[in-house]
Protein backbone atom coordinates (compact mmCIF):
# COMPACT_ATOMS: atom_id res chain seq x y z
CA UNK A 1 0.00 0.00 0.00
CA UNK A 2 1.13 3.58 -0.76
CA UNK A 3 -0.45 6.60 0.45
CA UNK A 4 0.13 10.71 -0.25
CA UNK A 5 -1.83 13.26 1.66
CA UNK A 6 -2.23 17.12 0.61
CA UNK A 7 -4.90 19.97 1.76
CA UNK A 8 -7.32 21.19 -0.61
CA UNK A 9 -8.60 24.44 1.33
CA UNK A 10 -9.81 23.08 5.03
CA UNK A 11 -10.13 19.38 3.76
CA UNK A 12 -7.53 16.53 4.24
CA UNK A 13 -7.31 14.40 0.67
CA UNK A 14 -5.72 10.70 1.21
CA UNK A 15 -4.75 9.02 -2.10
CA UNK A 16 -4.48 5.32 -1.05
CA UNK A 17 -3.26 3.32 -3.72
CA UNK A 18 -1.86 -0.52 -4.50
CA UNK A 19 -2.80 -3.66 -2.21
CA UNK A 20 -4.28 -3.08 1.39
CA UNK A 21 -3.89 -6.58 2.54
CA UNK A 22 -1.51 -7.06 5.01
CA UNK A 23 -0.42 -4.42 7.56
CA UNK A 24 2.58 -2.78 6.76
CA UNK A 25 4.85 0.46 7.98
CA UNK A 26 2.20 2.55 5.48
CA UNK A 27 -0.80 1.89 7.82
CA UNK A 28 0.60 2.73 11.08
CA UNK A 29 1.99 5.99 9.09
CA UNK A 30 -1.32 6.63 7.51
CA UNK A 31 -2.76 6.45 11.38
CA UNK A 32 -0.01 8.68 12.16
CA UNK A 33 -0.88 11.19 9.57
CA UNK A 34 -4.54 11.61 10.23
CA UNK A 35 -3.67 12.31 13.77
CA UNK A 36 -1.28 15.06 12.99
CA UNK A 37 -3.70 16.45 10.69
CA UNK A 38 -6.67 16.48 13.75
CA UNK A 39 -3.69 18.30 15.93
CA UNK A 40 -3.33 20.75 13.30
CA UNK A 41 -7.39 21.13 13.66
CA UNK A 42 -7.78 19.91 10.18
CA UNK A 43 -10.88 17.67 10.80
CA UNK A 44 -12.56 17.51 7.12
CA UNK A 45 -11.13 14.14 5.54
CA UNK A 46 -11.65 12.43 2.16
CA UNK A 47 -9.82 8.92 1.82
CA UNK A 48 -10.00 8.34 -2.35
CA UNK A 49 -9.81 4.86 -2.91
CA UNK A 50 -9.89 5.26 -6.98
CA UNK A 51 -6.57 3.39 -7.06
CA UNK A 52 -6.77 0.66 -4.84
CA UNK A 53 -6.12 -2.93 -6.39
CA UNK A 54 -7.60 -5.03 -3.40
CA UNK A 55 -8.46 -4.49 -0.15
CA UNK A 56 -8.75 -6.81 3.30
CA UNK A 57 -9.24 -7.01 6.82
CA UNK A 58 -6.32 -4.96 7.65
CA UNK A 59 -7.43 -1.60 4.91
CA UNK A 60 -11.15 -2.07 6.44
CA UNK A 61 -9.90 -1.91 9.85
CA UNK A 62 -7.64 1.21 8.99
CA UNK A 63 -10.77 2.66 7.82
CA UNK A 64 -12.71 1.90 10.77
CA UNK A 65 -10.14 3.27 12.49
CA UNK A 66 -9.26 6.56 11.24
CA UNK A 67 -13.07 6.83 10.74
CA UNK A 68 -13.02 6.53 14.70
CA UNK A 69 -10.26 9.22 15.25
CA UNK A 70 -11.67 11.87 13.08
CA UNK A 71 -15.51 11.53 14.59
CA UNK A 72 -14.22 11.45 18.13
CA UNK A 73 -12.03 14.91 17.34
CA UNK A 74 -15.53 16.32 16.01
CA UNK A 75 -14.81 15.94 12.66
CA UNK A 76 -16.32 14.32 9.27
CA UNK A 77 -14.58 11.37 7.14
CA UNK A 78 -16.10 10.50 3.81
CA UNK A 79 -14.82 8.11 0.68
CA UNK A 80 -14.37 8.88 -2.48
CA UNK A 81 -14.18 6.36 -5.67
CA UNK A 82 -14.67 3.05 -3.88
CA UNK A 83 -15.76 1.36 -7.48
CA UNK A 84 -13.27 -1.34 -6.75
CA UNK A 85 -14.34 -2.10 -3.69
CA UNK A 86 -18.04 -1.29 -3.21
CA UNK A 87 -18.82 -4.93 -2.89
CA UNK A 88 -16.51 -5.40 -0.11
CA UNK A 89 -17.98 -2.00 1.50
CA UNK A 90 -21.57 -3.69 1.21
CA UNK A 91 -20.77 -7.22 2.45
CA UNK A 92 -19.41 -5.62 5.33
CA UNK A 93 -22.25 -3.26 5.71
CA UNK A 94 -19.99 -0.54 5.99
CA UNK A 95 -21.68 1.46 3.46
CA UNK A 96 -24.03 2.72 6.52
CA UNK A 97 -21.04 4.11 8.37
CA UNK A 98 -19.13 5.72 5.62
CA UNK A 99 -20.38 8.31 3.13
CA UNK A 100 -18.83 7.74 -0.16
CA UNK A 101 -18.57 9.53 -3.28
CA UNK A 102 -18.29 8.93 -7.00
CA UNK A 103 -15.39 11.31 -7.68
CA UNK A 104 -12.88 13.45 -5.07
CA UNK A 105 -14.77 16.24 -6.18
CA UNK A 106 -17.87 15.26 -5.22
CA UNK A 107 -16.18 14.11 -1.93
CA UNK A 108 -14.16 17.42 -1.50
CA UNK A 109 -17.31 19.59 -1.97
CA UNK A 110 -19.72 17.49 0.21
CA UNK A 111 -18.09 19.71 3.24
CA UNK A 112 -19.05 22.80 1.68
CA UNK A 113 -22.56 21.44 1.77
CA UNK A 114 -22.96 20.68 5.43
Amino acid sequence: MKFSDSLEGDTVVFEVSGKVIAHEESTTRFHGRVREYINLNKKQVVVDLGKVETMGSVGLGMLISAFSTVTNAGGRMVLANITRIENLIAMTRLNTVFQSYDSLDEAVKSFNNQ
